[in-house]
């Protein structure tokens, strides 16, 4: 059984670096709600899975809670800064029953094995505690973001994707939490052309292409911005989904 999966791996590894340099961070008024509906605090533990290179683990922070990054991706979890990390997934975390208060997940979610996680989840989380899943989604309303989908879209074929939504259903039908509620934030990014190339290349299966490929698609994405005034926008919707850990 893999560890990972493979295209997140060889994706993610071997951009690692361009990932932190051009996926969005989190908005403010997100990470405000989710601290507030969650009590994240001093006192409380919070384990960040999935956590790539701590865009939220370090949002998270300044809270003066305990926050763990879990990365199973070494090149990701190098460039995690001052933040105490773990090399681990989700199906298998090195923490005690009923030791966690809160568990994010940010932009991973869908990667996950859902029949081994979220057990596994809920094992470390304490009665009444959280999991939050965080998504900055493409805001398909704005003619950039649907270009750029459009061009992804034939290329990505059955790699995960948060956006196809397969993983709603087995977190509704699991016994282990309860009902999510969400809230929707807005988000934007401002790009020059480079910044969108490195945006697109963050992708896990444009990362893993041949370089040929790649190439050759960076090159329409570049396309789609020739002649625009820079820098230009390139808007999120950003969803903050709260579930919480159902009593045994």
């Amino acid at each position: 059984m893999t560890r990972v999966d493979p295209v997140a791996a060889a994706g993610f590894a071997s951009a690692a670096e361009v990932y932190e340099r051009a996926r969005p961070s989190y908005p403010a008024d997100a990470v405000a709600w989710l601290v507030a509906r969650t009590g994240i605090g001093p006192g409380t533990t919070v384990a960040d899975v999935g956590a790539g290179t701590g865009k939220l683990t370090r949002l998270l922070e300044p809270t003066g809670a305990r926050v763990i990054a879990v990365e199973p991706i070494a090149e990701m979890r190098a460039l995690i800064e001052g933040a105490e990390t773990v090399d681990a997934t989700a199906e298998e975390l090195p923490f005690a029953d009923a030791s966690i208060d809160v568990v994010t997940v940010a932009q991973a979610f869908h990667w996950f094995d859902y029949d081994r996680a979220l057990p596994e989840l809920a094992r470390v989380l304490r009665p009444d505690a959280y999991l939050v899943l965080v998504w900055n989604s493409r805001d398909l309303d704005d003619p950039l973001q649907r270009q750029v989908e459009n061009l992804l879209a034939a290329r990505r074929a059955e790699v995960p994707a948060q956006e196809k939504s397969v993983w709603r259903e087995p977190l509704a039908a699991s016994p282990f939490f309860g009902e999510r509620e969400l809230r929707t934030f807005r988000y934007e990014q401002r790009f020059f052309a480079d910044d969108l190339c490195d945006r697109v290349a963050s992708t896990s299966f444009v990362a893993a292409m041949p370089a040929d490929e790649r190439e050759e698609l960076l090159a329409r994405v570049r396309a789609l911005v020739h002649g625009v005034a820079e820098p230009f926008s390139f808007p999120y919707k950003t969803e903050v989904h709260v579930v919480p850990r159902t009593r045994d």
